[in-house]
């Protein structure tokens, strides 16, 4: 107030109407010492919060134009380079796909027999009535186990010894009534029809299967073990081949609405980093083949 009285004795001499409002609205409204903040309102702090990132639809890849790319031949040298002192049968060449595609499209998933079979050591498990033809014919096409009720007691006890799983169309609904799909189905061994599993010639089914592999896509990337070590460019070449056409067909045979193309395709092994193929045999700095078939 001392302030207002000091105003009020420089500005008596000359008296003026608008002082004497100025010195009223000052009295009537205290001052005070330290600043007054003004909050923003909830609404407008709601305005002003940062909008949330639509989530990606798509899987993130990168320029297959920014990466080198090597030929199939530079790439297992490079490969063997890494796997020096392995034994030929211990590592094996791996092959990932990898598409452009959306995230909640559907996945493509399928199974082959490749010209050159990397793993020939497969456990194989026929479902079908222990005293029929069939049973004695997966008997002598190879199947390490055959019957009904025998397979569906190991498997509920846990005892699940055997890497494939076939079954006779006159054997399913027993397998269904014993609820394998419980313990089989979340470690890919449920026979069903889609992957040709449940078949009446079983034999057939188990030479297949012997050389077969199966492959399915996970995160927009299918992997398959696609040779072993010891494996020549030449037959490394045709497992390659075969196992592009069969995704090509599994990507033909998709509706027109989805659209999932190949990306890149990339060759690894068991102790080495990937090498992005650009879908040559050889290039001119490539070594002579017979050089890559001798460990």
């Amino acid at each position: 107030m001392a302030f207002i009285s000091s105003i009020h004795r420089d500005c008596g001499r000359s008296y003026n109407p608008i002082h004497q409002f100025i010195f009223q609205a000052l009295r009537a409204r205290p001052i005070s010492s330290t600043p007054q903040r003004r909050f923003a309102s909830s609404s407008a702090k709601g305005e002003k919060t940062k909008k949330k990132r639509k989530a990606r639809t798509t899987f993130r890849q990168h320029d297959v134009r920014d990466a080198e790319q090597f030929a199939l031949c530079d790439a297992m040298r490079y490969i063997r380079a890494f796997e020096v002192g392995q034994a030929p049968m211990s590592a094996k060449y791996d092959l990932a796909v990898r598409f452009r595609t959306l995230k909640n499209g559907p996945a493509v998933r399928n199974r082959l027999r490749l010209p050159h079979p990397v793993n020939t050591s497969l456990r194989i498990a026929v479902i079908c009535p222990p005293d029929s033809s069939a049973a004695a014919s997966a008997k002598l096409a190879g199947a390490s186990v055959v019957g009904e009720e025998t397979i569906f007691d190991a498997v509920k006890a846990g005892r699940i010894e055997f890497d494939r799983c076939i079954c006779h169309p006159d054997s399913t609904q027993k397998m269904q009534k014993a609820g394998l799909g419980k313990v089989l189905g979340p470690r890919g061994l449920m026979p069903s029809t889609k992957l040709g599993t449940v078949v009446k010639d079983v034999a057939g089914g188990v030479r297949n299967m012997a050389g077969g592999s199966e492959y399915r896509e996970r995160l927009g990337v299918v992997r398959m073990a696609i040779g072993q070590l010891g494996f020549t460019p030449e037959e490394m070449q045709r497992n390659v081949k075969t196992f592009m056409q069969e995704i090509m067909k599994d990507l033909s045979a998709l509706s027109d609405r989805i659209n999932k193309e190949i990306h890149e395709v990339v060759l690894s092994s068991t102790h080495s980093p990937g090498f992005s193929l650009s879908g040559e045999f050889k290039s001119e700095r490539s070594l002579p083949t017979k050089d890559l078939s001798v460990l």
